[in-house]
């Protein structure tokens, strides 16, 4: 039966909520506007028929994305299961625009660009910290109101009805984020660009060369340098001019919060009569008004202007705003708490300290106090083991993937047709050996090719080199990893032994796909 016939405009659902306006129809899901007799109030609704397999997946992600509490996230308000034949969320209700459509007409300038994406940063930042990922950011979620704020829409629930489509590993939770984290990136390259650097049904493609997205300031002029520098830290693969990369979207609200360019305003301006940038029929309030969200007029040329602030500049103008008119007295108030709390910890200090330092023999530092360094590696073998593999793949440059040299690489032999290894075998991979058991917690690879899906083993306990894939135990991963990729595990894994086992291959050329790690880090606590 039809999704659209099976629910019809009028309907009420659980006795309460009435069917108004469809919304949309995408992958077996309709959206509709609803009204929610009981609280008088306009809802959003979500639903897919019962019978749909991805309906208990859908239920389900539902439940996580309420761990969030962050107001810029769409509430689920209430969870429906089998009422009419359907299975349905029922969400916050908005007066906003589609970034999308925003973004169709024209671009956002830096300011607005900064701004809304660092709204989008904090709001993932804390949903991160929740264990809640999105994994399909894109400018259709992201809902601009008319005051300003934003909205984003389908946290956790696109990705499960979106699922049967993505070969994403729950258990790669390094990978959602990153899948989170590239989004921001493009959307902050789509608002400085109005092009977006992936599959939209509005915004043309990101232009290309050489198969590399350009930066924005090579696509649009007047794009602000340090915007297009974020942008390219978090896009960049790797990043130009060796900057480092961004790989967590608190990383990435940290950079915009001392990056927003400064727009000036003039004196005389009306600001209450501009156009409204968020409705889809803007108001002109005047003939000569420009039309909504253009770019202001071309600056004086750059030799009469000013030097631009630097970043310190920037922070400290940030810094001295904040402390005008009462915010003034709650910084003072702040510090003479602050004062009074260094001083009273000082005195308990000096009445509490013990007379002798601790004793020989006493109990070593607790674990969180332990540095975090590169291990190192003794010895690195290759592994390919039976009934797939002969045991050994190109052994002889093994050494290149742990010399310190990014320019060599480890090369696997060439598979055909398929990016698995040409079906043939699960991976293939590299084994190595710390020398003794230590307390792993992260893996950084730079592959001489991408993507690259890889998986990290480890063999707690064993004394003797692994000879089998079962006799190791799956400790992190990460689906169609770039360049350069880092994975960090929940826990310290002690071990003597860590394997990197390659799964899928980046294409060499047509139907012909090869690995290369250029180089592997195991670093742990000490």
């Amino acid at each position: 039966m039809d999704q659209t016939t099976a629910l019809s405009s009028g309907t009420l659902l659980s006795g309460r909520y009435r069917l108004d306006d469809l919304i949309k129809e995408t992958g077996g899901a309709v959206t509709w506007k609803a009204y929610d007799t009981v609280l008088d109030r306009n809802v959003g609704i979500q639903a897919v028929r019962a019978d749909d397999r991805r309906a208990t997946a859908f239920v389900l992600a539902a439940g996580r994305s309420t761990a969030v509490s962050d107001p810029r996230f769409l509430r689920v308000l209430d969870i429906v299961e089998n009422d009419h034949g359907h299975t349905y969320l029922v969400r916050e209700w908005a007066r906003a625009v589609s970034l999308d459509h925003v973004l169709g007409p024209s671009t956002l300038t830096n300011a607005r660009s900064t701004t809304v994406v660092l709204e989008l940063a904090e709001a993932f930042a804390n949903a991160h910290d929740a264990g809640v990922y999105h994994r399909h950011l894109r400018p259709a979620t992201v809902l601009l109101k008319e005051n300003g704020g934003i909205r984003v829409i389908g946290l956790a629930t696109d990705h499960a009805l979106r699922s049967a489509h993505h070969d994403v590993d729950d258990a790669d939770v390094g990978y959602a984020e990153q899948l989170d984290v590239e989004a921001l990136g493009k959307i902050l390259y789509a608002c400085l660009t109005g092009r977006y650097p992936g599959g939209d049904e509005l915004l043309a493609p990101a232009p290309r060369e050489h198969g590399r997205i350009l930066r924005p300031r090579q696509v649009r002029a007047g794009v602000s340098h340090d915007v297009d520098t974020v942008c390219d830290r978090i896009l960049g693969r790797p990043p130009r001019h060796h900057r480092p990369p961004l790989r967590s979207a608190r990383d990435v609200a940290l950079e915009l919060a001392i990056t927003g360019e400064e727009e000036a305003v003039e004196p005389d301006a009306d600001i209450g009569s501009s156009p409204d940038l968020y409705r889809h029929d803007p108001v002109r309030t005047g003939v000569d008004d420009p039309p909504p969200a253009v770019n202001p007029p071309k600056p004086r040329p750059a030799a009469l202007e000013p030097p631009p602030p630097t970043p310190m500049e920037r922070g400290m103008s940030k810094v001295l705003r904040s402390t005008k008119g009462e915010r003034g007295l709650i910084w003072i108030a702040v510090g003479v708490i602050v004062a009074l709390a260094a001083a009273l910890t000082f005195i308990l200090g000096r009445v509490s300290a013990p007379s002798d330092s601790a004793p020989p023999g006493a109990e070593p530092p607790p674990e969180a106090s332990r540095a975090v360094v590169d291990l190192g590696v003794k010895s690195v073998e290759s592994f390919d083991p039976a009934p797939d593999g002969d045991g050994r793949e190109s052994p002889g440059t093994v050494a290149l993937a742990t010399d310190g040299d990014p320019a060599t690489s480890w090369i696997t032999m060439e598979y055909y047709r398929r990016n698995d290894l040409g079906g043939l075998k699960d991976g293939v991979g590299l084994l190595l050996d710390l020398g003794r058991a230590r307390d792993v917690t992260a893996m950084q690879v730079l592959f001489g090719a991408s993507p690259t899906s890889f998986r990290v083993y480890a063999a707690p306990g064993r004394t003797e080199p692994p000879t089998a894939l079962d006799q190791m135990e799956r400790i992190g991963g990460y689906a169609d990893a770039p360049s350069g990729a880092s994975v960090s595990f929940a826990q310290p894994v002690n071990t003597q032994y860590v394997l990197l086992w390659l799964t899928r291959l980046p294409e060499l050329e047509n139907d012909v796909y090869q690995g290369a790690v250029a180089e592997v880090t195991v670093r742990g606590l000490e």
